[in-house]
């Protein structure tokens, strides 16, 4: 299973990674050289990595994710402060600026603790099932130890499946006590 839970935590994180420099840069941040995004990869990945490890809690993914886009909020601010030269007498951009900005990575973060919850829900979900459909599908298929059938015999009258069967069986035609004539 280990290499499942690589596949899952690498998309989880370059979807993260991506999600997450979209709000960046709708809030008013720069976009950043791609290198720094497949930088910025690996330790969401990591995380992901540790965190897939068992089914978690939604406190402690809304912990590991708000981390997660402050530490990324860093790494583009600094990549963008080190690409672009710096503009004398230029702010940060004001209090609006960083309300934005702490909105969008706080929405970034509550979107994908609540996409890891649910995909860590709906997969044990589908675990369980599929172990329980196995066992099933086991447990039929085993010869019963030390079962004897004995032929029928007709004393013994018809058997359960053809009495259910008589039963289900349906006539055409409308009732014969609503007969229209």
């Amino acid at each position: 299973m280990p290499a499942l839970r690589l596949l899952r935590a690498t998309a989880f994180a370059v979807v993260c990674v991506l999600m997450s420099l979209g709000m960046h840069v709708l809030a008013g941040g720069a976009a950043v050289d791609p290198a720094v995004l497949a930088a910025a990869v690996t330790p969401v990945g990591a995380g992901a990595f540790v965190l897939a490890r068992r089914q978690q809690g939604l406190g402690v993914l809304l912990t590991a994710a708000f981390a997660t886009q402050y530490g990324l909020h860093h790494v583009f601010s600094a990549a963008a402060a080190a690409a672009q030269p710096p503009v004398p007498a230029h702010g940060h951009g004001g209090l609006a600026a960083d309300v934005a900005m702490l909105l969008a990575h706080a929405v970034t973060a509550l979107l994908s603790a609540y996409w890891l919850e649910r995909g860590e829900s709906a997969l044990a979900t589908l675990l369980r099932l599929l172990v329980a459909s196995v066992l099933i599908l086991l447990v039929w298929r085993a010869p019963a130890a030390g079962h004897v059938t004995r032929p029928i015999t007709e004393q013994d009258g018809p058997s359960f499946l053809s009495r259910l069967l008589a039963a289900a069986v349906s006539r055409r035609g409308p009732p014969v006590g609503f007969s229209a004539i």
